[in-house]
């Protein structure tokens, strides 16, 4: 099987840096798995890495749609198994990194997406729409009355997560847990080595403020501005990401500057604590990023160990 490097952990973690740090000892090429720096224009609010920031490595999976574009799960998992096996045809190891544990769960399970869900563009955007018209906590009600079992696992503020849930079913008549039980069924396509990368609480809360006065210093509120003259707005999946729609709230007069950074600073930190929910059930290996594991990781990458 492909040997496959995963690095997984919440917002503000190290995630890139470590890839980049473990690409360049293992002659890797890093396959982003993030569901907002698919987007083009959105480099501050998402964290993208600049090219500087790259130092060399290859990235792949970055920049590829506009945020006035739809794209989905369904889009990225084949485009990411095609990356993947490319990378590896060059002699090359690939290296996928992200924080959107569902995409990196699909691609390392090898969890096959139905024929409805390629087409789910319009049942999404009409979700979208709905929870705009009505709030999440309709949704959620919604996703109770249809799947209970999904909603008892997801929170009525994320957002994501409910149109997902909502979507699965509307598209093919079964519950999000019965659909991920039945495409679980596909052996795995890769042997993987799983890492997420942990820090202290504190520590983590600190670096995620740290992070977000950065992108206000950098321009995020520019950054914004100019995918709303794009054409991007609350409707479009790009713009429910965390910063740009508390920024929308700035620019649409319902918060202050300064609430709606204290906004993007509360959201990111329950968004960690979400994703090391997501990657303590998937990760087989933790570490703090001053601690990596290199000897073990090239034993691996040798098919040793």
């Amino acid at each position: 099987m492909i040997p496959l490097l995963v690095i997984g952990g919440p917002t503000a973690s190290g995630k890139t840096a470590v890839g980049i740090r473990l690409a360049k000892l293992l002659d890797g090429e890093i396959v982003s798995a993030d569901s907002m720096q698919v987007y083009r224009h959105m480099d501050i609010g998402t964290a993208k890495p600049n090219l500087a920031e790259r130092d060399g490595i290859v990235h792949h999976l970055l920049d590829i749609v506009e945020p006035t574009e739809n794209f989905s799960l369904a889009q990225y998992v084949p485009l990411a198994h095609q990356t993947i096996e490319e990378i590896h045809a060059r002699g090359k190891l690939p290296i996928l990194v992200g924080g959107t544990g569902l995409y990196i769960d699909t691609v390392v399970q090898n969890i096959k997406l139905s024929e409805q869900e390629k087409e789910a563009g319009a049942v999404r955007e009409k979700l979208m729409q709905q929870v705009e018209e009505k709030g999440s906590a309709w949704l959620h009600d919604y996703l109770e009355k249809i799947d209970p079992q999904s909603a008892a696992k997801i929170h009525e503020n994320n957002v994501k997560r409910l149109v997902r849930a909502v979507e699965v079913y509307e598209l093919t008549g079964v519950t999000m847990s019965e659909h991920n039980r039945r495409s679980r069924l596909e052996p795995p396509r890769y042997r993987t080595y799983y890492m997420a990368l942990e820090h202290e609480r504190e520590t983590l809360y600190d670096r995620i403020d740290r992070r977000v006065d950065v992108m206000m210093q950098q321009g995020l509120l520019t950054e914004v501005q100019q995918c709303v003259a794009l054409g991007a707005g609350r409707q479009h999946t790009s713009m429910q990401a965390i910063g740009y729609r508390q920024m929308l709230d700035y620019l649409e007069g319902n918060s202050s500057l300064e609430e709606a950074v204290d906004k993007i600073k509360q959201e990111s930190r329950r968004y960690a604590k979400r994703q090391l929910t997501w990657f303590r059930r998937s990760a087989q290996h933790w570490t703090k990023p001053e601690e990596l594991r290199e000897e073990e990781i090239i034993k691996w990458a040798k098919g040793e160990g």
